[in-house]
This record gives C-alpha cells, sequence and structure tokens, in this order.
C-alpha cells in the first residue's frame, strides 16, 4: 500500500480535531502529518515562574497551552521554573494551581517543577566545562555588560574566556561548595561573542545565590539561569511544541542551543505567540507586586488587580474570561486591547447567570401615606428573566421604603422621568405612587419622600390603562438587610499607566473604589454566598467578597457596571453631543 501523502495526512488529522483555529494549531497539525510528533502524542507546558500571582495575560497563555493539548488528545504539564529562590514563595504556587483549576484546567499527575532537574542540569554544566564549552568567569555584571557589545557591536571575549579546563571544574566546583560570595563568579556558556543575537554572547549558565529554594531548602548555593534551565526542562519532560509570547522570540536561538546539547534526547522547538495586552491595566508581576507592597492596594487578589485572584474576587466567571481571550484570538503582532471588550464579555456572561435582586445605595425614605400601618405583602420575583427555568423569589412590601436617592427630584430636570411632586412611577413588581411632599433636616436634605399609591394598580397594570415612564426599584425598610457595598472601577485613570509622566503611580485612578457603609437589600441577599453571581437591578453586577464579608455583616464587590459607564464618560469629555 502506498504510503499517504501529506495532504492526505493533513486532511485525516483536520477530520479528526476539526480545522485549525490559529497558527500555532497549523503548526501542531503540520508536525502530526509530518511525522515530527513522538506517538502522534501532543505535549505542551504552561510554565509559570512562582514570583508573584497569575494574572490575566496568563489566562491566554494557559487557555493556548490547556487548550491545544485538550484538542489534539495530547497531555499539558503545570511546570513551576522555580530558579531564582530569593522571589519565590509556596503562596505563589498554591495561587497559580488554584487559578489554573478555577479556570477548568487539570494538570493531572503532570505538575513539574524546574528544580527537579537540578541535579541533572549540574551534570550537564558540568559537562560542557570538560567539553571546553563553559567556563567560570570572574567580569563583574557591570563588566559582563561592557564586553557584551551592543546591538549594532559585537562583544569581545572575557579575560577568563580560556580559562584551563581543570580550573574551570575547581572554580565551579568551590562555588557549589559555598567558597565564594554572591557575584564574585558566574559559570557561562563559550558560544560566540561576536554573535549577531545578544543572548548567544556566552550567556551565563549559574551564578552564585544564598537563598533558601521553597523546595530543596539550603541544599544548593548555586542555581541555574533561567534561559539554560527553561528549555532543557523542556525536553526532559518531552516537551513537544513550547509555546511562549513573543518576548521570547530572541531567546529562542539561546533555546535551540540548550536543547542541542550532547546527550539531550528530546529536540522541543519553541513558537512565538502576541501577549495578551489589555488597555489601563499592568501586566507586570514586578510592578504588581510593588502595588501590593506599598499598600495602594488590599494585597495580590485585591479586586482592582488585574490578577486571576483579583478578577474571581471581584466576580468575574471563568466562562467570560475564556470567551474574552477566544475573541481577541492568537496572532503574531503585539496589540492593544481595548478594556471594554474584557467588560463586555463579563457582562454578556453574567447577563445569562446573574440572580437579579434589588439593592438601594443611596437611601431617602419613601412613605406611602395611604397604605396600611402594620401591613406586609409580597410579591414574587423572577431570579433570572434570561432563563426560562429560573426560579422565584418573594419580595416583602409595606408602606415604609427605601428608594434610590436619584429616583427623586424636587425641582426635575427636562426629560426626568422618576419621582417628583405630582408625578407618578411604577415601584418594580409592586404599585403605581404618585409623589405629594417631602421632609428635610436642618441643613436642606431631603430625608423623606411622601407618596400615595394606586390599591388597583398591583402588579403594575391599572384599570385604565395608564402607562408611567419611570420605574424605580425598592427595599422595605423594616425588612431590609444592612450592608456593606464596595464600588469597583479601573486602578489607573488612563490607557497606558506611565504614559502621562513616566511614572505608572501618577496615573492611579483616586476614584477606583467608593465604599458604602450601609446600603440596603432585600432579604434575599442574605441567601446570597460566596461564588454566587448577582444582579442589583439598575446599579450593576455584584457578587460577596470571598475575604471580608461574613454572614453578620455582609460585603458586596461590584464586579462590572450594566453599561460601559467609563467609555460614556470618556466620549462625553471628548465630544458631549455624542454621549447624550
Amino acid at each position: 500500500m502506498a504510503e499517504k501523502s501529506i495532504e492526505e495526512k493533513k486532511a485525516e488529522i483536520e477530520k479528526k480535531y476539526g480545522k485549525p483555529n490559529n497558527f500555532l494549531e497549523d503548526i501542531v497539525e503540520d508536525d502530526l502529518a509530518n511525522g515530527r510528533v513522538p506517538n502522534d502524542t501532543v505535549v505542551t507546558r504552561f510554565p509559570p515562574e512562582p514570583n508573584g500571582y497569575l494574572h490575566i495575560g496568563h489566562i491566554k497563555s494557559i487557555c493556548i497551552n490547556f487548550g491545544i493539548a485538550q484538542k489534539y488528545h495530547g497531555v499539558c504539564h503545570l511546570r513551576l521554573d522555580d530558579t531564582n529562590p530569593a522571589k519565590e514563595d509556596n503562596e505563589y504556587i498554591s495561587a497559580i494551581q488554584k487559578d489554573i483549576k478555577w479556570l477548568g484546567f487539570d494538570w493531572g499527575d503532570k505538575v513539574y517543577y524546574a528544580s527537579d532537574y537540578y541535579d541533572q542540569l549540574y551534570e550537564i554544566a558540568v559537562r560542557l566545562i570538560k567539553e571546553g564549552k563553559a567556563y567560570v568567569d570572574s567580569l563583574s555584571p557591570e563588566q559582563v555588560k561592557e564586553y557584551r557589545g551592543t546591538l549594532t557591536e559585537p562583544g569581545k571575549n572575557s579575560p577568563d574566556r580560556d580559562r584551563p579546563i581543570e580550573e574551570n571544574l575547581r572554580l565551579f566546583k568551590e562555588m557549589t561548595e559555598g567558597k565564594y560570595p554572591e557575584g564574585k563568579y558566574i559559570l557561562r556558556a563559550k558560544i560566540d561573542m561576536a554573535s549577531p543575537n545578544i543572548n548567544l554572547r556566552d550567556p551565563a549558565l549559574y551564578r552564585i545565590k544564598f537563598a533558601e529554594h521553597p523546595r530543596t531548602g539550603q541544599k544548593w548555593c548555586v542555581y541555574p539561569m533561567y534561559d539554560f534551565t527553561h528549555p532543557i526542562s523542556d525536553a526532559i519532560e518531552g516537551i513537544t511544541h513550547s509555546i511562549c509570547t513573543l518576548e521570547f522570540e530572541d531567546h529562542r536561538p539561546a533555546y535551540d542551543w540548550a536543547t542541542s546539547i550532547d546527550g539531550i534526547a528530546a529536540t522541543p522547538h519553541q513558537h512565538e505567540f502576541a501577549r495578551l495586552n489589555v488597555s489601563y491595566l499592568l501586566m507586570s508581576k514586578r510592578r504588581l507586586l510593588n502595588l501590593v507592597n506599598l499598600k495602594i492596594v488590599d494585597g495580590w487578589d485585591d479586586p482592582r488587580m488585574p490578577t486571576i485572584s483579583g478578577i474571581r474576587r471581584r466576580g468575574y466567571s471563568p466562562e467570560s474570561m475564556k470567551d474574552f481571550v477566544a475573541r481577541v484570538g492568537v496572532a503574531k503582532v503585539e496589540s492593544m486591547v481595548d478594556y471594554s471588550l474584557m467588560e463586555f464579555c463579563v457582562r454578556e456572561d453574567l447577563n445569562k447567570r446573574a440572580k437579579r435582586l434589588m439593592a438601594v445605595l443611596d437611601p431617602v425614605k419613601l412613605v406611602i401615606d395611604n397604605y396600611p400601618e402594620g401591613k406586609t405583602e409580597y410579591f414574587e420575583a423572577v431570579d433570572n428573566p434570561e432563563d426560562p427555568n429560573s426560579a422565584k423569589h418573594q419580595i416583602p412590601f409595606s408602606r415604609e421604603l427605601y428608594i434610590e436617592r436619584e429616583d427623586f427630584m424636587e425641582n426635575p430636570v427636562k426629560g426626568y422621568h422618576r419621582l417628583y411632586i405630582g408625578n407618578e412611577v411604577r415601584l418594580k413588581y409592586a404599585y403605581y405612587v404618585k409623589a405629594t411632599s417631602v421632609e428635610k433636616d436642618k441643613d436642606g436634605t431631603i430625608v423623606c419622600v411622601h407618596c400615595t399609591y394606586d390599591k388597583e394598580s398591583k402588579g403594575g397594570t391599572t384599570a385604565d390603562g395608564r402607562k408611567v415612564k419611570g420605574t424605580s426599584h425598592w427595599v422595605s425598610v423594616k425588612d431590609a438587610a444592612d450592608i456593606e457595598v464596595r464600588q469597583y472601577d479601573k486602578l489607573f485613570k488612563v490607557e497606558y499607566p506611565g504614559s502621562t509622566t513616566g511614572d505608572y503611580m501618577d496615573d492611579l485612578n483616586p476614584d477606583s473604589l467608593k465604599v458604602i457603609t450601609h446600603a440596603y437589600g432585600e432579604p434575599e441577599v442574605k441567601q446570597s454566598k460566596v461564588g454566587d453571581y448577582l444582579q442589583f437591578i439598575r446599579n450593576g453586577y455584584y457578587c460577596v467578597d470571598c475575604k471580608d464579608s461574613t454572614p453578620e455583616h455582609m460585603v458586596f464587590n461590584r464586579t462590572v457596571t450594566l453599561k460601559d459607564s467609563w467609555a460614556k464618560q470618556q466620549q462625553k469629555q471628548n465630544d458631549p453631543k455624542k454621549a447624550r
């Protein structure tokens, strides 16, 4: 039987797995068709450094690596590239694992650590020294930089580059034994100081570092560099497709050099894609850590942070974020994604799943003078009108209610359709009411609005068929749940933090958090728990805060507004006519 052509093999692969959705899947299918994948088993990996919490940008990489493995019936490893013990912590490792599982991905028993390979990496380094391919260098960091050259000028050899092999072996052994201080020596690969790629100009392989490692303790005082460890770890694990972001493109020659070292069997290939950049957000763990350390935010999981733990605490759903990265797509060119697209995806998802409740955030009392004192009746509300099988709950109604302060205006402006003296509105689910008078405190602030109700308008219909333009939500005063509400917004006020003055700290949004200590919700809010998705009618989407909320003092975080109010505000500043 004649061997199948590449085209025939590709057709079979496409029939089995579906059409490629992006250029990375094109590469995978081409490799499968050409027999470049051992045992036809695709093996990817998500390899974060445990030196901080994962952020929104990592979601794209997680979805790509785990998604490709799932589509092609392969395996995706979770590997923690723990090469810098000074910045790593078990807290970060736990957070990383929790975040990935929250997104709905599972690595099974395929969890690895770069530190698992420290013994093998050390043996490879010794072998390179013996083969004359690595040497111990005594140049200071400043001198190394000076000798390296520039993008247009070649580097020059270190005076230690031709150090005898036996001396290199002795010095490296003594480095390992802790006989020298940090910075005294480094082990460098002997490649080419004139290479057009700076990453190949004798890169460092090992440095001295006296720091306790989260997993290996104090066993080592020399640690391998990331560009040496990462590709060899891929090779040891049998990774078939090393998928990373574009900033590693210039490091690919160093990756290929490391995986071509004699004795390394597997030769994985690196493929780069454009990382996820979102306007108004910082995607730098170093800068995010700075915000945490300076207490600008309430830890890595502050709902204003772009970390996965932060958006989870804020009430984003994993489905909405996977939809977001799918809409962004996989490309080879860097671009900036508008923040409003992310919020659109969140709204689209929450609209389908959020339970509708009534909560009044800026209350003023509404007294229905002709409603019987002491009477309570109940109105039925649908939890989610978007769900045909939605459950329902009961809402108590009484003579005294809370409504939003903005729902009454003593001197209404043109086009105002809510309550004012003599005007009638519908109380959602309940009755029509007409405002008659107000009470004010000594400062002239309205503290109570009096009204009358039409008892024939129960459920929002009247005998004469009249309609009103305004509808207000409300909460029964005697049944109200006293709650705290945190109104979160963007942490930065400009699209590109740092673009104003060069310091991103100057672009912090002073209104990124407003705390309402005494808002009022209908009694049903007391049944809410961490993980529930909620919509406070007319106010936005909310969730129970997983950190500070208790049954006695419930705290709700605003996930996102009902509409893109920020974009409208910006548009109004630029062109008031368009924002009307």
